[in-house]
């Protein structure tokens, strides 16, 4: 009884060996896939920055161009992930997931937001690993967006 059971397990596991996955390679590629399916991304944590100034049309003005300026670089596709904390005891604001592989160039595309320059946020960059598939998720966001902001 027993080989008996050993050649039902030994063709059952090959069995799962030999099915096909859902692979796709020009996906990967087209992504920038490792063999694991992830890749480098540089995660922001936006946080209160050093501008405490209390001039509201100043400061509905550059957040203003901080909503412009997530819709360039997600337009870019520099921009994989994004939105606001709630309230903490830490100050931080938000997050991004930049689809840039170093701090250096994910500084150069936050130079390019109002808000941060002009010192109401502040950013703070991680080196992070994660599944390259993120870059499918904002594409998809109208699709379940019923009412915008």
């Amino acid at each position: 009884m027993k080989p008996f059971l050993f050649l039902i397990a030994s063709c059952f596991s090959f069995n799962l060996l030999a099915q096909s996955s859902a692979y796709d390679e020009m996906l990967a590629k087209k992504l920038g896939a490792d063999e694991y399916g992830m890749k480098q991304y540089i995660f922001v944590i936006l946080k209160t920055g050093p501008n405490v100034t209390q001039d509201k049309k100043f400061i509905d003005s550059c957040f203003a161009g901080h909503m412009s300026n997530m819709n360039v670089m997600v337009k870019a596709d520099k921009l994989i992930v994004a939105g606001p904390m709630g309230k903490n005891d830490k100050s931080f604001r938000g997050i991004f997931i930049l689809n840039v592989a170093t701090k250096e160039e994910a500084e150069k595309l936050l130079k390019t937001d109002p808000a941060v320059h002009a010192g109401l946020l502040d950013a703070v960059y991680f080196p992070w690993y994660g599944s390259a598939a993120l870059a499918t998720y904002l594409p998809n966001v109208e699709k379940v967006t019923k009412k915008n902001f």
